[in-house]
């Protein structure tokens, strides 16, 4: 197959339509009748999998992924990826933020650079000023933290090859962060500027953004356990130091210390930081809990195609 296009619902009944509409114009003119749109059904609460089925009965082109419940749009993304199977794969939003017509640019510079992959990045990041910063400030840490240099304002839209798919699909963590895989699989990739759209809210908060932030930057970096041990091996040696200080002190000058206060107050600096460490050691401890058990990382109930093909069970992901 020429071409794969894939796109997960959530909340995306208002969009289902004209989205298929366009990604169908788009697929036909770059890959003829060899292509496929495979949407994945991330437990939407709305008629979303009603309306993707009700396409893929009328259009032989649409496969619809229907997961047991919503996993996440990451765990999501990847089940869609792993559903393909065409030579190329454009991965996208179906909310019509991004556009299914930014396929033909992507495709031009693919063949011109002979890359793996061709992403979408954002000049200026959509929103207001908090979404701006939040967003500046993700990035920066993540960069800082993990050593991976994940361009600023990704977006989800992405044309692959298919063995830059293939690697991808080799990564199986279950507590993924896709963001990253996109950058260590490695291959050729370029990126190209892009002008996203605002069509709905987002749906990550500040709270979301900040589990985000620490589920990715745990997936693929030790350094938090290493600061661990350099903050307590400073601490450590300030204590011996002022130790040493205070026994100077009562010794040779007979002035000895004084004062509760900054006892007080050090007891509860080093036992906040002692839990804050004992907590990231405990972040690490859940996620190793998370992958020895092998779980998968998605459960498909069932895939939805026209009348002319035959139904597949249930499997899993």
């Amino acid at each position: 197959m020429n071409l794969s296009i894939v796109a997960t619902l959530y909340q995306s009944a208002p969009y289902i339509a004209e989205f298929h509409r366009r990604a169908s114009t788009v697929a036909r003119e770059v890959a003829g009748d060899d292509y496929e749109i495979v949407l994945v059904n991330d437990g939407s609460p709305d008629n979303s999998l009603d309306l993707a089925v009700s396409l893929s009965e009328v259009d032989s082109h649409v496969k619809v992924v229907d997961l047991s419940r919503n996993f996440g749009h990451h765990k999501a993304m990847m089940t869609g990826l792993a559903h393909s199977r065409g030579e190329r794969v454009f991965l996208i939003d179906s909310d019509l933020e991004e556009e299914p017509e930014w396929l033909y640019a992507f495709l031009a510079q693919m063949e011109v650079e002979s890359c793996d992959a061709v992403y979408g990045v954002q000049a200026r990041r959509k929103g207001g000023a908090i979404e701006r910063v939040t967003g500046a400030l993700y990035y920066r840490l993540f960069r800082a933290l993990t050593g991976i240099h994940q361009p600023n304002n990704i977006v989800t839209a992405r044309l692959m090859s298919r063995r830059y798919v293939d690697a991808l699909l080799l990564h199986r963590e279950r507590e993924l962060n896709i963001g990253g895989l996109w950058i260590v699989t490695g291959f050729a990739q370029s990126q190209q500027v892009v002008v996203k759209h605002s069509t709905s809210p987002t749906t990550y908060s500040i709270s979301r953004k900040f589990s985000h932030l620490v589920n990715a930057v745990t997936s693929f970096s030790s350094l938090p356990l290493v600061f661990t041990f350099y903050s307590g091996l400073v601490i450590s040696l300030t204590a011996l130091a002022y130790i040493a200080f205070l026994s100077f002190r009562y010794f040779f000058i007979a002035s000895p210390p004084g004062g509760y206060t900054s006892i007080i107050a050090s007891i509860w600096l080093f036992s906040g930081l002692i839990i804050f460490f004992i907590g990231i050691q405990g972040i690490y401890i859940a996620k190793i809990f998370s992958e020895v058990k092998r779980r998968p990382y998605t459960i498909v109930r069932h895939v939805y195609q026209s009348a002319s093909h035959e139904m597949s069970p249930k499997r899993q992901a």
